[in-house]
């Protein structure tokens, strides 16, 4: 009876045992698809950057498939067979790409495919990839280095403008370190200020007047559209004109006269200009004030004198009938 009852546990463990292993063999079967119908494509890639075989082939966010083998091509590139499930064949065209990535930051390597243009028929088996560029783990981290250094870079330049800000050196430190700078500043700002709002008011009085103008009853838009206006205008222009002519006329005759006021040939000139003549006019009206004072003497003493009494008398009273 112990006998039979340790043969029928034992019986027991290694049925257990049978059934776990080939659980396990279907599980990692299912996951590496290896139970799954599928069909053979491939990549020529210049540089793998570490993927190996049985890393994952991805479509769209979803595991299609496996790296089934790798091997060198030509003088240095590497083919890489993958192996892709059956129902996969109605989403990639022959034009597909495929690119190497990551699963995560910093995961296993995996083949990316894209589906293609729908315009192209559908892959088969044997089929070859063509190669999507992209920038692999190692670039990113070359160009990560890249601007790590230049953002020391700018950091440092930073740090030196900040200390010559804050010493005062420059013009911007010396704005910030320098009150009477500073006030200067403020007070040409101010100015600007000032001069931006004149700008302003003088562009709006512009406006308004140029509305003035463009008024209905305002004197250019009469100038503009009233013919009467314009023709009275154009009268007044040519009487203006007219009148200019005239004046230039008598500016010129009188050009004329003052010219012949600075020769002797006429009794004008001779006057002005001879004093041998002037003299002699000079002494003919000093005779003339003489002979006059001595007539006037004269006819006082014709009055005074009986005979011609009655005559002034008479001449009197008649010019007085006449007031």
């Amino acid at each position: 009876m112990n006998d039979n009852k340790k043969k029928i546990t034992v019986g027991i463990f290694i049925a257990i045992g049978i059934l776990i292993f080939v659980f396990a063999i279907f599980t990692l079967g299912s996951q590496k698809k290896t139970f799954v119908k599928s069909f053979t494509l491939s990549v020529v890639f210049n540089d793998i950057q570490g993927l190996k075989k049985g890393n994952n082939v991805w479509f769209s966010g979803v595991k299609i498939g496996t790296i089934k083998k790798i091997e060198f091509f030509g003088t240095s590139q590497v083919r890489v067979f993958l192996s892709i499930e059956e129902d996969m064949h109605k989403y990639i065209h022959k034009d597909a790409g495929a690119s190497i990535g990551a699963d995560g930051l910093i995961g296993n390597k995996i083949v990316v495919l894209t589906g293609g243009n729908p315009k192209f028929p559908f892959v088969e088996d044997g089929d070859v990839l063509k190669v999507n560029s992209s920038l692999s783990t190692d670039d990113i981290m070359k160009t990560l280095q890249v601007n790590n250094k230049n953002l020391v870079d700018v950091t440092g330049d930073f740090k030196i403008l900040a200390r010559n800000l804050v010493d005062g050196k420059g013009a911007a430190g010396a704005l910030l370190s320098d009150e009477q700078l500073a006030m200067n500043f403020k007070t040409m700002v101010s100015n600007l200020n000032r001069i931006t709002l004149s700008t302003a008011q003088t562009a709006q009085d512009l406006n308004t007047f140029g509305k003035t103008l463009n008024s209905k009853n305002g004197l250019v838009n009469k100038m503009m559209t009233d013919t009467a206006v314009f023709a009275k205008l154009e009268k007044s222009a040519a009487s203006l004109q007219q009148t200019s002519q005239s004046a230039s006329l008598m500016a010129a005759n009188l050009e004329k006269a003052s010219g012949k006021l600075n020769t002797t040939d006429n009794a004008a000139g001779l006057l002005l200009n001879d004093a041998k003549t002037a003299e002699q006019v000079k002494a003919i009206m000093t005779n003339l004030e003489k002979g006059s004072k001595k007539l006037d003497e004269d006819l006082e003493a014709l009055q005074s004198n009986f005979l011609f009494r009655g005559f002034f008398k008479k001449r009197a009273r008649d010019s007085i009938k006449n007031q």
